[in-house]
């Protein structure tokens, strides 16, 4: 039986995106894109995953061009990978994601990251990225959410990288969704057709909390931490 580590990095490198996108929209799929992505996340997954135990999922939108864009690790930008997971592989260029600030400013207070990684699994809903071109050449990240063909074409994708990875060991009593609104209602409609969890939890955004609630961020980190040590308690 491969450890979480091998069966994460085995599904990174397979994923491709299969279906008809809408025009003006792009695929970002750093594992087949940079290799430096591959490279990290590779590190970062045996550094913290290897071991067969079982986790708490948390579900973000999809994959930003500063975080897990570059570094292949959902929530964690080139800066705090080395800084916060001493993993100093990553040869892209340095870039500054704000979620990834709020991420692990979590994981610090919840004990550091072998503590949180050995309960906690992040991905994205959609775990290959999209981005749109502006009229000046310019590419600006994308969310599945805004716009219903997008959403309708990644469907069944999302569906299937879902399935592949609950045979992880993902626990099946609680998912937390990271996004309130569309998010929270798009996988909440999923999971009353398919049952994947007994419950799904909604936890603010950390670029909503960064971006618009900074001087509440406590509040939203004690959230974090007590919904997490309240199912991390359960599965004792």
């Amino acid at each position: 039986m491969p450890t979480f580590a091998e069966s994460v990095i085995a599904f990174n490198q397979s994923l491709q995106f299969p279906g008809a996108l809408p025009h003006g929209i792009e695929v970002m799929n750093p594992f087949r894109e940079n290799p430096a992505a591959l490279a990290a996340s590779s590190s970062f997954y045996r550094k913290y995953y290897n071991d067969r135990l079982p986790r708490i999922m948390m579900l973000g939108i999809n994959p930003g061009r500063f975080g897990a864009g570059l570094t292949g690790v959902p929530f964690t930008d080139p800066k705090r990978l080395e800084s916060e997971c001493d993993i100093h592989c990553y040869a892209g260029p340095p870039a500054h994601e704000p979620s990834s600030v709020f991420i692990y400013e979590v994981i610090r207070q919840y004990g550091g990251v072998s503590q949180f990684y050995s309960r906690v699994y992040i991905n994205s809903i959609c775990p290959l990225g999209f981005v749109a071109k502006q009229a000046n050449g310019r590419e600006v990240n994308y969310n599945y959410y805004d716009n219903s063909a997008l959403a309708e074409a990644a469907r069944p994708f999302m569906l299937e990288c879902l399935r592949r990875q609950l045979d992880f060991g993902i626990q099946r009593e609680v998912c937390f969704v990271l996004g309130t609104g569309k998010n929270m209602d798009f996988i909440s409609r999923l999971n009353r057709e398919y049952g994947f969890f007994e419950q799904v939890v909604p936890l603010e955004h950390p670029r909503y909390i960064i971006q618009y609630k900074s001087r509440q961020s406590q509040v939203y980190i004690d959230k974090y931490l007590d919904l997490i040590n309240k199912y991390s308690r359960e599965q004792e």
